[in-house]
């Protein structure tokens, strides 16, 4: 039979701590889960930071790709400790929709990327005469007028 809680309402069966025993409650993040998270996501700051500032990689590319992929690696703590997306919850449904949507804006993204570049690409070439600013041939109070 069901106890009465401090509000008055009973709880069902099987609840003994007030939560009820479904996949919905299941991540309710701890303290310590959400200071692990953001003791990772700041370490994951601070390296990218110091890299930049200390001239720790001289390859301009190669620190390019590892800002990139410690950018990644913080997307996927934020989404395991503050977001809680996982396999589990909702029997996945929140981890496929987040996948539709992750998709789609890449789709999205890369598309737009690659009609700007070809649009870029396909511009029909300025004449010469419209080639240089009229601003850059004024000129100044320091130089005679030629």
């Amino acid at each position: 039979m069901s106890q009465p809680t401090s509000s008055g309402h009973a709880t069902p069966p099987g609840n003994h701590d007030g939560m009820l025993d479904d996949p919905m409650h299941e991540h309710q993040g701890s303290l310590r889960g959400y200071l692990t998270g953001f003791v990772l996501a700041a370490i994951l700051t601070v390296i990218p930071f110091w890299l930049v500032m200390g001239h720790v990689i001289a390859n301009k590319q190669v620190l390019i790709l590892v800002i990139l992929a410690l950018a990644i690696v913080q997307i996927f703590v934020h989404i395991v400790y503050f977001l809680h997306l996982d396999t589990r919850s909702e029997s996945g449904w929140n981890m496929m929709a987040f996948i539709f949507t992750a998709v789609l804006v890449i789709i999205v993204l890369g598309a737009s990327i690659w009609v700007m570049y070809n649009e870029n690409v396909n511009m029909m070439p300025m004449s010469p005469q419209y080639q240089q600013h009229p601003i850059s041939h004024q000129p100044t109070g320091n130089q005679p007028p030629q």
